[in-house]
């Protein structure tokens, strides 16, 4: 990814609205029965009135209008807007969601807090994609192609034999929150090599996640990969061969440690 990302490219499009009309016992409800929801933007039709948190309705009676207690000086975001500055806008308000606006004050999404971190983390990966593709055409002479996609983990073979237990837990806590990395995928004629990703695949794997998005590379020319010869020398046909290693810490917190 190349520029300047827009907001359109991370927001939340499906989003859950109330209406000004409802009380404050329905939409306290809503947000007690909701998964993650602390507040929802509140619209008259498509058009955002103002925005309606927990905290809000704390000391309302329950039969109050949210007209009466929700928030109508909003911070809202375009679609078009730098997600660099969303990000400012988050941070520098304090405000965890911000509902995205066309140019009728009409909503058409919402970016949280959790998206732009997860913008900045995707924008580094196709610098790894890259290097990894100009190495490939490099060390074999053949020219790869690149697309995005979601990959079964099952079909993966991956090219790392171990992976460390301590890891999984950052892992599985990045899964839960939307913020991992896609994967890279090399695709050798059918063939998926995990380039990428082991930890994310097994911490996926261990809460029974059954396919990731992933960074695709093609490669459509008959060519034996080192990967591939790598995977093949180390017994590795799924992911289900991948060792966990419980009994040791990564090697770069050991090293960091020994020099505390």
């Amino acid at each position: 990814m190349s520029g300047k990302a827009p907001v359109k490219d991370y927001m939340t499009r499906d989003v859950q609205t109330v209406s000004p009309d409802d009380t404050v016992e329905e939409v306290a409800r809503r947000i007690t029965e909701s998964d993650g929801h602390n507040g929802f933007p509140v619209c008259h039709g498509r058009r955002v009135e103002g925005f309606v948190t927990a905290r809000d309705l704390l000391l309302a009676d329950d039969e109050a209008p949210i007209f009466t207690v929700m928030t109508d000086e909003l911070v809202v975001a375009h679609p078009e807007m730098d997600v660099n500055d969303a990000a400012r806008v988050i941070l520098r308000s304090g405000i965890q969601k911000l509902p995205v606006v066309d140019d009728a004050s009409n909503l058409v999404g919402i970016i949280s807090n959790t998206d732009v971190v997860r913008s900045q983390i995707e924008r580094a990966t196709p610098e790894k994609v890259g290097k990894l593709m100009r190495t490939l055409e490099q060390i074999h002479g053949i020219s790869v192609t690149q697309k995005r996609g979601t990959v079964e983990l099952a079909d993966l073979i991956p090219t790392q034999a171990r992976v460390y237990a301590d890891e999984l837990e950052g892992r599985q806590y990045e899964l839960e929150r939307g913020l991992a990395e896609p994967l890279v995928v090399i695709d050798s004629n059918g063939t998926l090599l995990l380039a990428d990703g082991h930890h994310r695949v097994m911490a996926a794997h261990g809460i029974g996640i059954e396919e990731m998005d992933a960074y695709i590379i093609v490669v459509d020319e008959d060519v034996e990969l080192g990967m591939q010869r790598t995977a093949e020398k180390e017994g590795l046909a799924s992911i289900e061969d991948i060792s966990v290693v419980d009994y040791a810490r990564h090697p770069l917190v050991e090293t960091t440690k020994r020099f505390q």
